[in-house]
């Protein structure tokens, strides 16, 4: 129920799904908490400390059965959260009390949570991402053939189609792709390090046996579904490894911008709209109108996210020595929202691609409005060839092409440039000659074949490397 007194954020309230929700939230992390606790318990037992299976089995009984109120109850008495959960562990496991963290710090369950946190929400993302481009692989193909203006500067250009135009917005997906799994593949725990990266404590639980020692970062790291732990730390692992994270998470926000902002553009054109549901409200004034509100959302998130991987970029370069606190209030905030707000503009770009409504008629006749501009040069070359003079006849074109635009943009005229040139007989063409260059294929160049290349030999190989992760429905709440 809504707060009406309480400041509430609206990535809970508003935008992002339960499970990226999940993944950040308290039960999620104590739960993990536990699993490194029976971890360490195992490996230390595998390496010969005085543990026993009736400890450890006890610890197992109670990973999942948190007892929150012992737990906040204590930590207002020592102001300590990790001393308080081993505490309330405790109270739960008595004969496994004596051994729970033994020999490890905060840090321990601490640092490990939030990798193994930022790996599951990377495998959520990437199931999102992964959906997105199968979405729109299918709208690339669909549409590789149809005609469009093209535009650079917001100006009219050579024309594309409107699949060569999407499959733009889909490699920078792919290009995400790539990094997310490059980050994402190359996690590693930062294991039992000890208070300031030393293995100092374990050193003296295993009476100096350094291959033990080495040999416990490896057992914890398998238990938890990693290959290794990083090499070297201090009581922290590098907090660098939280700005790379936070840069995949900027690329997604930035592609889904550029294809935000495209298609608002694109709706202003009444070329392509983002989907429009029966009884949804555009204006509260203006009763006509169908704003691109979900596009204008996927922008406004993505410049959040995008911000956000700034404050672990000054995390990184502020840390002191083995380690300093003031990361720990930054990065509860920032990695968190980044990857709630990634994940609200992902469920936003599956909602609006997956219902993308394309106008061929308007995209048409918007073409054919410019088209004579750009088959200038086709025209003269087909004029030089019937025996005109080619200096004299591109000025005629380019004084022609002048006058027509002004009579365009001034007088609100249709585009009367090809009866100009074939009222000319300097050209030597009448108009069904020059309607052979208006043909929309002489413009588009290898749109098709581009299209249909990089969807089969990029993008599909992806998709069908990770076909388990298809069948994803967006939801948005508002």
């Amino acid at each position: 129920m809504m707060s009406k007194n309480k400041y509430e954020n609206p990535l809970i309230t508003r935008y992002a799904s339960e499970e990226i929700q999940y993944i950040f939230s308290p039960d999620f992390k104590f739960k993990t908490w536990r699993k490194l606790w029976i971890a360490l318990a195992e490996a230390e037992k595998e390496l010969g400390l005085d543990i026993t299976d009736e400890q450890i089995d006890e610890l197992k009984k109670f990973q999942d059965n948190i007892n929150y109120d012992v737990a906040q109850a204590r930590e207002k008495e020592v102001r300590h959260d990790v001393m308080s959960h081993i505490y309330a562990y405790g109270q739960q496991c008595p004969k496994a009390k004596p051994i729970i963290h033994l020999g490890a710090t905060s840090c321990y369950v601490g640092d490990n949570t939030d990798i193994i946190t930022m790996r599951e929400a990377l495998m959520s993302i990437k199931k999102q991402l992964v959906n997105l481009m199968d979405i729109l692989s299918k709208f690339v193909l669909k549409y590789k053939d149809l005609p469009t203006l093209g535009f650079t500067h917001f100006q009219s250009a050579q024309p594309v189609t409107v699949g060569k135009r999407a499959s733009l917005w889909l490699q920078e997906l792919m290009f995400d792709y790539n990094n997310l799994v490059f980050v994402l593949d190359g996690l590693k725990l930062l294991g039992s390090k000890g208070t300031t990266g030393t293995q100092a404590s374990f050193m003296e639980i295993f009476d100096g046996d350094t291959q033990k020692v080495k040999k416990l970062d490896k057992i914890i790291a398998q238990k938890l579904g990693f290959d290794d732990c990083y090499d070297v730390s201090g009581q922290t692992y590098s907090r660098k490894i939280d700005y790379m994270v936070l840069s995949v998470l900027s690329g997604i926000a930035q592609s889904a911008s550029k294809f935000g902002n495209d298609l608002r553009l694109l709706q202003n054109l009444k070329e392509i709209e983002e989907p429009f549901e029966k009884n949804q409200v555009g204006s509260s004034a203006m009763a006509y109108k169908r704003n691109p509100m979900r596009s204008e959302r996927i922008c406004s998130l993505s410049r959040y996210v995008i911000s956000l991987a700034l404050n672990p970029a000054l995390t990184a370069s502020t840390q002191w020595f083995e380690r300093t606190l003031d990361d720990s209030a930054n990065k509860r905030l920032a990695v968190a929202e980044a990857f709630l707000a990634t994940d609200a503009v992902l469920s936003l770009y599956l909602n609006v691609s997956d219902g993308l409504v394309v106008y061929p008629k308007v995209i048409e006749k918007r073409l054919k409005s410019e088209l004579p501009f750009m088959a200038t040069e086709n025209i003269l070359m087909d004029a030089v060839k019937a025996g005109g003079d080619r200096q004299e006849l591109h000025e005629k074109i380019r004084e022609y092409s002048m006058q027509t635009s002004y009579e365009i943009k001034a007088e609100g005229k249709d585009n009367t440039l090809l009866e100009k040139i074939a009222a000319d007989k300097a050209f030597g063409l009448d108009m069904k000659d020059l309607e052979k260059a208006l043909d929309t294929k002489l413009y588009i160049g290898r749109s098709v074949q581009q299209c249909e290349d990089f969807v089969n030999e990029k993008i599909l190989p992806i998709i069908e490397e990770n076909k388990e992760l298809l069948g994803l429905k967006a939801q948005i709440n508002v």
